[in-house]
């Protein structure tokens, strides 16, 4: 898979995801892919001061992620 399709594989992983975000007043925006294993993210709005938003980070996107990008090995989040 090339760094252009991983990207997109990744955007859609998000876009699959943002409605649940954006329903809870918060929304994710995808920063940068590093070696191709390391998505890095930012949660916005709601998600930046709520609790269970690493939950949300793991269990959630990183899972999503890793469905539609099998490498991806880590997802973290850079807070603004």
């Amino acid at each position: 898979m090339s760094s252009e399709e991983l990207k997109l594989n990744v955007e859609k992983a998000l876009d699959e995801i943002r409605p649940f975000l954006q329903s809870d007043g918060g929304d994710i925006s995808l920063l940068s892919i590093e070696n191709d294993n390391l998505v890095k993210v930012q949660l916005q709005g709601a998600c930046v001061g709520c609790s269970v938003n690493q939950m949300t980070l793991k269990s959630g996107v990183e899972m999503t992620i890793k469905k539609y990008a099998p490498q991806i090995e880590q997802v973290i989040n850079i807070d603004a």
